[in-house]
């Protein structure tokens, strides 16, 4: 469908055909139902059908694979899961070791299955660089924040300083001052493997439907327009999109806010100017600022630049998602603050999506074995490396499997979303978010200034920390 290729840059660029799977129609069985043909979903269909081949899984998709934000993010496959230093903090330090070498090893347990399942991805492992980029304050940030990690636990081969002529060898930026730079980290063609997953799962045996929205879902059924499953389990993979999806046994949308993050794309990029910008090993980067931004070198030498966007009252989702003319500009002018040899450069393709931020950042994966269901989602931005995480835990909670992945503090095994802090009602999550944004915005915009008075750089800087706090 052309629809479907103006999703994204990463959807445009695909050879196949997107033509939709038959829709659902009638009533069918299985074993287990997964709602949503995204990264959570199609991960815990192949680990289940890789650990019980014999079980009969359906996965339900409103559109089409990658419809969502896994064919619409930023391309970073990260080992590392929001929340996760705060969450690790009563473990034992054995347990916290553990833990970091499970989430590290995120991008390389991807890298074993897309080589040994075929799927071209795009996949380099070139690290991860947070950069103190526009103005001292984030250096200083930046100290204190690597400071944290290393108290934490993180060594040397975990997280590294950099200083300004150690940074100036992987990324050129004239005001960059320092950088953190981690290994774990893989830069991705994310359409590319959630349509590989797809296909994979097909082969493995999974019944996959699209153009098949789940109108609803209770114990052991899933109600669609034309069609219905019965099933033992029900994995519904929505994240975001949970306020789309009644149901009698848990409002998923009380405990993640669906936010919106806009992103651009630059025509491919000549040499001459990324020797000026760096990246030659495909590192991402991102700017340590408070309005979270994220940037990779693409395959076609492309560089991809992100941010979060906004939240809607309600906790509507954004369905429109052709960019303002004035959305794309105030992409492109922070982009040009950190290169202004791409001011005169064209964006080809502008796009955005919808994400889960749970509270406190705390991502979550729960099972609930007398209601019959298992879920995951609230990754906060973060959800390409940490769905397949989640894909492998809910595998092992269905299967009754005790593994360090269901021992995590993230992993509810014997409870229910009932148990995970929700969001506060409206309007107080619309009227935070609309005044933590503008905050933010105020820092970057007062403290790029170099003639912004010390006192008020002082005074924006502790506002927008405090505002920050508020959704711990």
């Amino acid at each position: 469908m052309t629809s479907w290729r103006n999703i994204s840059l990463w959807m445009d660029q695909l050879d196949e055909p997107l033509t939709p799977r038959p829709a659902l129609t009638g009533a069918i069985e299985a074993d287990v139902v997964i709602i949503g043909a995204g990264f959570t979903g199609l991960w815990t269909a192949y680990y289940l059908k890789q650990q019980a081949p014999e079980l009969d899984i359906v996965v339900l998709e409103a559109q089409c694979a990658g419809f969502g934000a896994s064919g619409r993010n930023g391309g970073w496959l990260i080992g590392e899961l929001a929340g996760q230093d705060a969450l690790l903090a009563k473990r034992t330090p054995s347990e916290r070791h553990a833990a970091l070498e499970l989430l590290h090893a995120i991008p390389d347990e991807v890298a074993r299955v897309i080589e040994l399942e075929g799927i071209d991805c795009d996949f380099v492992k070139g690290g991860m660089l947070t950069v103190a980029a526009r103005y001292p304050e984030q250096t200083a940030r930046l100290r204190e924040y690597f400071a944290e990690l290393q108290q934490a636990g993180y060594g040397p081969d975990d997280q590294q300083w950099l200083d300004q002529e150690t940074l100036a060898q992987r990324l050129l930026i004239d005001s960059a001052e320092a950088a953190i730079y981690s290994p774990h980290c893989a830069r991705i063609q994310p359409a590319k493997l959630v349509r590989g997953l797809a296909a994979t799962v097909e082969r493995l045996g999974v019944r996959l439907y699209e153009q098949t929205p789940a109108t609803g879902w209770q114990q052991g059924l899933v109600t669609t327009p034309n069609g219905s499953v019965r099933c033992q389990w029900v994995v519904p993979a929505v994240e975001a999109y949970a306020s789309q999806l009644p149901s009698d046994l848990t409002d998923l949308a009380r405990i993640q806010l669906p936010v919106q993050s806009l992103i651009i794309a630059t025509e491919p990029l000549s040499d001459a100017l990324w020797e000026g910008i760096g990246l030659a090993q495909s590192e991402v980067f991102s700017d340590y600022s408070h309005q979270i931004t994220y940037a990779q070198r693409s395959q076609d030498n492309r560089l991809v630049f992100g941010a979060r966007g906004g939240y809607r009252f309600g906790k509507q989702l954004r369905h429109d998602f052709e960019l303002t003319k004035r959305e794309v500009r105030l992409l492109h002018t922070v982009l040009c603050e950190l290169f202004p040899q791409l001011a005169g450069v064209t964006i080809s393709h502008a796009w955005g999506g919808n994400l889960g931020v749970a509270r406190a950042f705390h991502p979550h994966m729960v099972i609930d074995r007398a209601q019959g269901y298992a879920l995951a989602g609230g990754y906060g931005g973060e959800g390409v490396g940490a769905s397949n995480l989640a894909g492998r835990t809910l595998a092992d909670l269905i299967l009754q499997r005790d593994t360090l992945l269901t021992q995590q503090p993230w992993v509810r095994p014997a409870g229910s979303v009932a148990g995970i802090r929700a969001w506060e009602p409206e309007p107080m999550p619309f009227i935070g978010y609309s005044a933590i944004s503008q905050s933010f915005d105020l820092e970057d915009r007062l403290l790029s200034r170099p003639q912004t008075p010390s006192w008020l750089r002082r005074a924006i800087g502790a506002l927008a920390r405090f505002m920050a706090s508020l959704v711990s």
